[in-house]
């Protein structure tokens, strides 16, 4: 195998991701807001502001990466094309044309968004939620606010989260069934209109931000049962892009203060440490407050939530055994 040096990789590594595409692959790239990008063909592949990240497997990558486990390149072919100094690998041009077909026949294939439909009876959505720790009150509002509801999704049960705009128009849509795990946005959702719990009174300046709707709901839920005194914002990304908060915070350029609520795992902590120094980075957004409170309790916070519940619970039947033996 030839041998390259260490400035050969290092250099290699430093070439600019989305300059090479807009050079080589410029039908791969999809605007997903401002300074942001999705691969056309890897759509949980984001670019935010020259920076690459691939949710689905929780790592960064760069030009070298992507040449290695995307286009199949071995990793010596990969950095000396990087360098200019290859000259029996696949032409620039083949790789575009490739890109090209493919871009026709998904342009050809996409379809309109639309929500699925509702069902009447919400029972099962109900009991599903109750299961999982989440107040009435907060289903409720939900519910008024049309951004919660019951449908049925490839032959399954399941609930509907509902993003809207700012004229309040249905843009984005995920489900998550009720008995099994699917997990899943609808065909034509703009994840820039993700999921959004509204604030109890308007003019808020803050926003808690949640990898899942559920996760969102969930605090929700905890403020109701701990008394906190807060009011604001909570957003889901639908998993660990920033690319609906990124579009929130354009839309509400009033917000001072985010507090980022990911999953406790390497994932949910390593993504909010990207996005804090990602919003840092950007003059827009450099002054908001930005902290990371990951559950200390669980996984995630319907995981807080519902062992909260249980302790509650435990404490006041241990309550209720003393006042009874007290009254013996």
């Amino acid at each position: 195998m030839p041998r390259l040096t260490d400035e050969q990789i290092a250099q290699a590594q430093q070439v600019d991701l989305l300059a090479y595409l807009q050079t080589h692959e410029p039908d791969v790239l999809v605007p997903d807001g401002k300074g942001i990008y999705r691969h056309r063909e890897h759509d949980s592949l984001v670019c935010f502001h020259n920076y690459w990240y691939w949710n689905s497997r929780g790592h960064p990558i760069n030009a070298v990466d992507y040449l290695v486990e995307i286009r199949g390149y071995g990793f010596v072919d990969a950095v000396k094309t990087l360098l200019g100094e290859s000259n029996h690998l696949p032409s620039t041009q083949s790789i575009s044309t490739v890109s090209n077909r493919q871009s026709s026949n998904k342009k050809r294939q996409a379809k309109p968004f639309r929500l699925p439909w509702s069902r009447r009876c919400a029972t099962y959505m109900l009991s599903y939620l109750q299961r999982r720790g989440i107040h009435y009150d907060v289903v409720s509002r939900c519910l008024q606010c049309g951004i919660l509801y019951e449908s049925q999704y490839q032959n399954q049960a399941v609930c509907v989260f509902v993003g809207r705009d700012d004229e309040g128009k249905e843009r984005f849509a995920c489900v998550r069934s009720i008995g099994g795990n699917l997990k899943k946005d609808i065909v034509g959702s703009d994840k820039q209109f993700s999921f959004c719990y509204p604030p109890d009174q308007p003019g808020s300046r803050q926003l808690a931000v949640f990898e899942a709707p559920i996760d969102a709901l969930s605090h929700a839920t905890l403020q109701k049962l701990n008394g906190w005194k807060w009011n604001g914002y909570r957003l889901s990304l639908g998993g660990t892009s920033a690319v609906a908060l990124v579009a929130f915070l354009e839309r509400h350029p009033e917000i001072t203060r985010i507090a980022l609520y990911l999953d406790n795992d390497r994932a949910g902590i390593t993504s909010a440490h990207k996005i804090k120094k990602l919003l840092k980075l950007d003059s827009r957004f450099s002054k908001i407050k930005v902290s990371i409170n990951p559950p200390r309790e669980g996984k995630d916070y319907n995981e807080k939530l519902l062992d909260t519940i249980q302790k509650n619970h435990e404490k006041n039947l241990v309550c209720r055994q003393q006042k009874a033996a007290f009254s013996m």
